[in-house]
């Protein structure tokens, strides 16, 4: 695994940021930082031979699979780096494992519909969202305080239901001028710094996603557990690594955006109405959930807008108006929207957020009648698994067992 690791580690000297966290061994990654720098067209061919020799290796087929889909991310990624085009479409689906396609306008019209129903009254259908998120914003001086208080009670919900190493800490910094919503950085040793980005007026019917998405039990869980489990008990050196752009990207994202729904389910908006109410704030708990539920009816609205760029080359302000008319969002929301869609080493990353949710739901829902979504989501935080085998699975639709049915990887003590 040795060679796939440095593999990750000199693409990211040719493109800082790709690697998201490296917990494996320092002295590797100090010994590619004095190296000259590499060329690409290297780095590109270095992963075909890896991919050659890997049928032949003495790996268990899982880790085979692993390696064989991400090997095919890092090669199209140092090929683009190379100066090789690559269609959008085909670029998204040697990263992700997916085949992505247009959303449907009567599906926007139709979640449009229903968010009128909830939020009657005067004014345009964007004017009254655009009101009720107003009255749900978290005031900028109070976000610190109320990140800390959902984090806190998701971490103990968490740990009632997956175990995790007593040492286990995250901590929260707030952001501004940064392209995403937060950002979670894992420092290895059961430690993440979670970066908020204040400028996006955070509201709290969003911000217990946006928790459980980066600590608890999304990323933050899925690292620790990781590092336990497949590092530490079974010798899985390739899971040290996260690199942005390959498969382990959507599995990641589509179980952290789900973290909410596995963590505390139905309900959660009442959830929150209690959690918040300790800090003297209020919401409608209900309201708020009912909204994100029509919300997500325009999960595809951000991809379609990716492939309107990248895919069509519709200029950037075409695409704005196309985000501000399905999102119903104001055009400075929209243009930041368009920043990440548009940054070099993100430009194809939404599509782990929506085709990443649609995948590990359909694969939760896919669940034995005595197992719970916790139960499911589990596999989830302790497998080396990659969107073609949950694919499958949905589309055979019996659930396979987990390789081992015994306990799952317990945390040091």
């Amino acid at each position: 695994m040795r060679e796939y690791l440095l593999l990750g580690l000199r693409l990211d000297r040719l493109s800082p940021g790709l690697v998201d966290s490296f917990t494996g061994d320092r002295a590797l990654r100090r010994a590619v930082d004095v190296e000259p720098r590499p060329h690409p067209v290297a780095l590109a061919e270095r992963a075909r031979l890896l991919r050659r020799e890997l049928p032949g290796a003495d790996l268990a087929p899982e880790r085979k699979r692993f390696l064989d889909a991400h090997l095919v991310a890092v090669e199209t990624t140092a090929r683009r780096l190379a100066g090789v085009r690559v269609a959008f479409v085909d670029e998204v689906e040697a990263y992700f494992q997916v085949r992505v396609h247009p959303g449907h306008p009567d599906t926007y019209r139709r979640a449009h519909a229903d968010l009128a129903e909830l939020l009657p009254g005067p004014g345009t259908l964007a004017e009254r969202l655009a009101d009720h998120r107003a009255r749900d914003e978290v005031p900028r001086r109070r976000l610190e305080g109320t990140v800390h208080a959902l984090s806190s009670a998701l971490r103990d919900r968490v740990r009632q239901r997956f175990e995790l190493p007593p040492e286990e800490l995250v901590r929260y910094e707030i952001v501004t001028d940064k392209p995403w919503s937060g950002f979670n950085h894992y420092l290895g040793g059961f430690r993440s710094r979670v970066a908020v980005n204040a400028d996006l007026g955070h509201r709290m019917s969003t911000l217990p996603h946006l928790v459980a998405h980066e600590s608890y039990p999304g990323h933050h869980t899925e690292h620790c557990r990781k590092e336990v489990g497949l590092v530490g008990r079974r010798g899985h050196a390739e899971q040290a690594l996260f690199l942005i752009n390959t498969p382990q990207c959507l599995m990641a994202e589509g179980m952290a955006e789900l973290g909410l729904h596995a963590a505390v389910g139905p309900g959660w908006g009442r959830w929150t109405e209690e959690v918040v109410a300790d800090l003297g704030l209020r919401v409608d708990g209900e309201l708020a959930e009912r909204v994100e539920g029509a919300l997500a009816g325009l999960l595809t609205v951000r991809q379609d807008a990716a492939l309107m760029l990248h895919d069509r080359r519709a200029h950037p302000d075409d695409v704005v108006d196309f985000l501000c008319r399905w999102l119903l969002v104001p055009e400075r929301r929209a243009r930041h929207m368009l920043r990440f869609l548009s940054d070099p080493l993100w430009r194809a990353y939404t599509t782990t957020y929506v085709e990443g949710v649609r995948l590990v739901r359909a694969w939760l829902d896919l669940r034995a009648p005595t197992d719970t979504v916790s139960d499911r989501y589990l596999r989830l935080l302790d497998e080396p698994l990659v969107p073609a085998a949950l694919a499958e699975e949905v589309a055979a639709g019996v659930p396979r067992l987990p390789r081992d049915p015994g306990r799952p990887p317990a945390a040091r003590r």
